[in-house]
């Protein structure tokens, strides 16, 4: 199983990006797929998790309304559009992929470990 991030970038205050997590390995039917971020000095924290049965979406208060999550099956890749983007999700962003029990532990104890995880990408918002 291989999840690679991409799309991170630095823009302003206000300004919009796209994060990209092409998955190989793995169909979304079975897993349930989720973005996590760590600021620096600060602990991982997750973002969104989408699960695939039911379909269902949760996101952070922190970036709900702002940010949405969605899956492109026929690609293979989850999305994470992000939107009036601030300073403070300045981090690097990571996608992750497990079962949907994996993945909601992960969303209350983020440290842990016992899922697919793929290489982050750099977002920096400047004020």
């Amino acid at each position: 199983v291989q999840l690679q991030a991409s799309g991170g970038g630095s823009v302003q205050a206000g300004g919009s990006l796209r994060l990209s997590c092409a998955v190989s390995g793995l169909t979304f039917d079975n897993y349930a797929i989720a973005w996590f971020r760590q600021a620096p000095g600060k602990e991982r924290e997750g973002v969104s998790f989408i699960l695939t049965s039911p379909r269902t979406t949760q996101y952070a208060d922190s970036v709900k309304g702002r940010f949405t999550m969605s899956v492109d099956n026929a690609k293979n890749t989850v999305y994470l559009q992000m939107n009036n983007l601030k300073p403070e999700d300045t981090a690097v962003y990571y996608c992750a992929a497990g079962t949907k029990d994996q993945v909601l532990r992960l969303w209350v104890f983020p440290d842990g470990q016992n899922a697919y995880w793929g290489v982050g990408t750099q977002v920096t918002v400047s004020s």
